[in-house]
């Protein structure tokens, strides 16, 4: 920060001033006008004038100076002392734990299973805790139904779409996969299988019973395949 100094000069028949800029720390300069009033006898207006600042901020540093010396002038943090409503350490420990173990997780499922531990705290305490520590982005905004567009067949058996689902959990703590197929047109699921792996062998095997029970994409809905090869030799192809 630069405060703009002068220097009189007495040259016996009058004076000369001259504005000289010099680089100084702020506390230093803060101290210079401090000491201008206090030491040299200056006015509270001619300081305020001399360093380009009010009075009222010229009189701040004279109580802060009388009060603690020279650390009185040096800026002080607004940040408050103690924060209410701040997120418990052990709660905050919780949610990075969790979201480092389960990326997918946002702030609802970890509410959720905080609740489940005996802790309380806020989707959006959650959301800061997250951003604060790194573990997601900000700004980024979940898209909202309008924005999708919609790529849907005409007719049924045109095309089917396969999709793979986690977190089935058993008793035992063992995850599992859920396999899908879903008709694009009608959105009518075809096939599901619950499966320990979701492996290229399983996903195809869910395919191909799907193809038995109701014919290829573009073939006879009752069941007739109409494609070139059989069901498990198109697989196998693939």
């Amino acid at each position: 920060m630069r405060y703009r100094s002068r220097v009189i000069l007495d040259a016996g028949a009058g004076t000369q001033e001259i504005g000289v800029e010099e680089e100084r720390t702020v506390v230093e300069q803060r101290y210079e006008a401090v000491m201008a009033v206090v030491r040299d006898g200056e006015s509270v207006a001619a300081v305020a004038r001399l360093y380009s600042v009010s009075r009222q901020t010229v009189h701040s540093w004279l109580s802060k100076y009388q009060a603690d010396g020279m650390a009185g002038l040096i800026d002080q943090s607004h940040r408050p002392r103690r924060s209410p409503n701040q997120t418990a350490p052990a709660v905050e420990a919780a949610i990075c734990e969790m979201r480092r173990r389960r990326p997918t997780w946002g702030p609802r499922r970890i509410v959720h299973e905080l609740q489940a531990q005996g802790m309380i705290a806020s989707r959006a305490s959650v959301h800061r805790v997250l951003v604060r520590n790194r573990l997601i982005v900000p700004g980024t905004k979940r898209r909202r139904p309008g924005d999708y567009k919609r790529w849907e067949r005409s007719r049924p058996m045109e095309l089917w779409q396969m999709d793979i689902v986690g977190g089935v959990h058993l008793e035992s703590g063992v995850e599992l996969k859920v396999v899908t197929c879903v008709d694009d047109h009608s959105r009518f699921c075809i096939s599901c299988g619950v499966v320990p792996r979701a492996t290229a062998p399983v996903v195809c095997q869910v395919f191909v019973d799907a193809l038995r029970i109701h014919g290829g994409a573009g073939g006879d809905p009752h069941g007739q395949w109409q494609g070139l090869h059989e069901p498990a030799h198109a697989v196998s192809q693939a």
